[in-house]
């Protein structure tokens, strides 16, 4: 179990994540650019994640989504 808190809102948020941004994803070792951070909804399971942050490969691709404490500063950005 995991006793980090979650970030539940924009203010609980670093201040290098937010839109635009190129972030690191050590899930799986890529990095992205935040497209949206906001209250996602799974369809398939219904289950309410906060603060999701939406990440596009750089130079375009499928978007993922990670929770906000996931992803961390790319290098050189």
């Amino acid at each position: 179990m995991n006793a980090a808190p979650r970030p539940t809102s924009h203010q609980d948020l670093p201040s290098w994540l937010r839109e635009g941004s190129k972030v690191y994803d050590p899930g799986r070792d890529t990095e992205g650019i935040v497209q949206f951070i906001g209250d996602f909804e799974d369809p398939a399971t219904r289950r309410l994640m906060k603060s999701a942050v939406f990440l596009r490969p750089v130079g375009g691709g499928r978007e993922w989504i990670v929770a906000a404490d996931v992803p961390r500063p790319a290098d050189g950005s």
